[in-house]
C-alpha cells in the first residue's frame, strides 16, 4: 500500500485533515521534522478527530533520517509538486510507493525533488492559482493510487 509523508509541514489543520483521510483508508503517515507545530496542537487533535489511535503515524527528525528508512524499506519516492514532470493520473502507482508532499508555503525542497524517483504534479486549469490544498492534494494522490491498485472496496463492501 503506498505511503504518504509530509515534509516540513506547517499548517495542523491539513496535517489532522491528512491523518484523517490516513485513518480511514489505513495508510501510514511519515512526518518528517521540522514541522510548524508542536504534535500536541490542539489544531492538530481537532483536525484529526478522534481518529488519531487509528494512524499508523511515524516521525522522522529529518530527511536524511527518512531518506535512510525509506531506503531500507524500498520502493520508489515520488514527489508532488507543481513542477513535477508527469501527471499523476498518467503514471503507473505501485504497492511499495512514498508519496512525498511538501509544506504548504513552499512544497517539496530542490534537494527532496531532486532524489525521487519521479516528480509528478495535479493538474490545475486556472493560471492564477499557484496550488491546491495540501490535505486535498494528499487525498487526490492517494485515492488514484488506490483506484489504481484495487484499494476502493470499503470495509462494509468487504475488503479495505
Amino acid at each position: 500500500m503506498p505511503k504518504i509523508v509530509l515534509v516540513h509541514p506547517q499548517i495542523p489543520p491539513n496535517t489532522g485533515n491528512i491523518a484523517r483521510t490516513c485513518a480511514a483508508t489505513g495508510t501510514q503517515l511519515h512526518l518528517v521534522a521540522p514541522l510548524g507545530f508542536e504534535i500536541s496542537d490542539r489544531r492538530l487533535k481537532r483536525a484529526g478527530l478522534d481518529y488519531w489511535p487509528y494512524v499508523d503515524v511515524h516521525y522522522h527528525a529529518d530527511i536524511d533520517r527518512f531518506a535512510a528508512f525509506c531506503l531500507a524499506e524500498g520502493g520508489r519516492t515520488l514527489g508532488f509538486s507543481v513542477r513535477g514532470d508527469r501527471n499523476y493520473t498518467e503514471f503507473a502507482f505501485c504497492e511499495d510507493d512514498w508519496l512525498l508532499f511538501g509544506s504548504e508555503t513552499s512544497g517539496l525542497p530542490p534537494r527532496v525533488l531532486d532524489k525521487c524517483s519521479e516528480t509528478l504534479y495535479i493538474p490545475m486549469f486556472q493560471q492564477g492559482v499557484r496550488s491546491l490544498n495540501l490535505a486535498n492534494s494528499v487525498a487526490i494522490a492517494l485515492f488514484e493510487a488506490r483506484r489504481q491498485l484495487g484499494h476502493l472496496r470499503s470495509i462494509s463492501q468487504g475488503s479495505a
